[in-house]
């Protein structure tokens, strides 16, 4: 038994009457629009990460600390996880629906599949958001050199 999709430029899926959101057509259209965005914001990382100054050398906690300083770097930063995180999930779901034709096991695949993206959303955009290299509470000897001055 295979699972019916609905066809991409339906307005309105056959199999569901009801429905007017038609779930592969936006998919298909979240594939290109995000996978443009993505080139931008990767190619960008990879200048500013890789490029710029000492090139691979100069990447440890002290320049994450610097880039988080700044706020542009956190919301470019979560942007391209969310896309990029997302962009891939879709495209396994894509899979999913291509490759696993019972239909219970369809559908728990991609439950699971949408439990870890959003796990990994959340655990990821907690990480960028609440990241602190000095920590009020932090014992002296666990801090970088650069705290050492805040104190």
């Amino acid at each position: 038994m295979a699972t019916t999709l609905d066809a991409p430029r339906s307005r309105q899926a056959p199999t569901h009457p009801g429905r007017r959101f038609n779930v592969e057509k936006w998919g298909w259209i979240y594939m290109r629009v995000s996978g443009a965005v993505l080139v931008v914001l990767i190619f960008g990382h990879l200048f500013v990460n890789l490029v710029t100054g000492d090139g691979v050398r100069q990447i440890d906690f002290a320049f994450i600390a610097g880039k988080y300083a700044n706020p542009f770097w956190m919301v470019y930063d979560t942007l391209l996880l969310w896309l990029a995180l997302i962009h891939g999930s879709n495209g396994m779901r894509t899979i999913v629906n291509d490759y696993v034709v019972h239909a219970t096991a369809n559908r728990f695949t991609k439950y699971a599949l949408i439990a870890a993206t959003v796990l990994l959303l959340v655990l990821g955009t907690m990480v960028i958001w609440t990241f602190d290299p000095c920590p009020a509470n932090g014992l002296a000897k666990n801090l970088p050199d650069f705290c050492k001055a805040v104190r």
